[in-house]
């Protein structure tokens, strides 16, 4: 029997004060790591069930978005949220800015696209109807 407990996205940042600055002041997430703790240069960041890894590995080393590889490749990280139109207005009412705005799209999935401090880009939806079981 497996024993998986859970995934998150990694992704490469600039300057790790500054990245987790954005996703505990503009998302609503906290701190759950941080480390080393003399000179810290990585931390996990989460709210709810979902954690990000962020990581700052030296000033050459820059993020790279998939969106800055392919036009199809838009999003880093599919964030699924129940409720995709509450979480709009949390986020809208803090002043975010989005780089779309809640729609349902062409994947049948409805929610909304941002970007974070270095580029990421994060969409946060679930698909428009549950998928039927058929036996």
């Amino acid at each position: 029997m497996s024993n998986l407990n859970y995934i998150f996205p990694f992704f490469i940042v600039e300057h790790l004060q500054s990245s987790v600055g954005f996703y505990i002041d503009k998302l609503g997430f906290e701190v759950r790591h941080i480390g080393p703790a003399d000179d810290p240069y990585w931390a996990i960041v989460g709210r709810d069930n979902i954690s990000i890894m962020l990581k700052a590995i030296n000033t050459e080393i820059k993020p790279v978005p998939n969106h800055t590889r392919h036009p199809w490749a838009a999003w880093d990280a599919f964030i699924s949220t129940a409720e995709p139109d509450l979480l709009f207005e949390e986020y809208s009412s803090r002043g975010l800015k989005f780089r779309q705005t809640i729609m349902d799209n062409n994947d049948g999935l409805r929610g909304f696209e941002l970007t974070d401090a270095d580029g990421y880009t994060l969409f946060f939806g679930r698909p428009k109807t549950e998928p039927s079981n058929h036996a």
